[in-house]
């Protein structure tokens, strides 16, 4: 018989955000209250949060570059590097003995 956890601390007030770009952020409430002001019953924040002002230059982030609009690679790019990639990898393996 399943029964329902009860015990513990109650769950964060949390809103979803979506910012200009399409990224989608969770807020937690009480941390995005003013500083002035406490939320009810919940304990004064130590430090404020750190914000993150662009995704793609968070120092986990090696190999993602944010471009500025209109500056974005054209996917023609990545097409033309798969056609040439697969006829390069055709090429070398027509010389291979054995081969039907």
């Amino acid at each position: 018989m399943a029964t329902q956890h009860t015990g513990g601390a109650p769950a964060a007030r949390t809103k979803i955000v979506t910012t200009n770009t399409g990224r989608i952020l969770r807020v937690n409430l009480d941390e995005a209250s003013a500083p002035g002001e406490a939320a009810p019953g919940a304990p004064a924040p130590a430090a404020p949060a750190v914000v993150v002002t662009d995704p793609a230059r968070r120092a986990d982030v090696l190999f993602r570059k944010r471009r500025d609009e209109g500056h974005e690679l054209s996917s023609w790019w990545m097409i033309g590097a798969f056609v040439v990639t697969s006829g390069l990898v055709i090429l070398l393996l027509s010389g291979v003995p054995g081969v039907a």
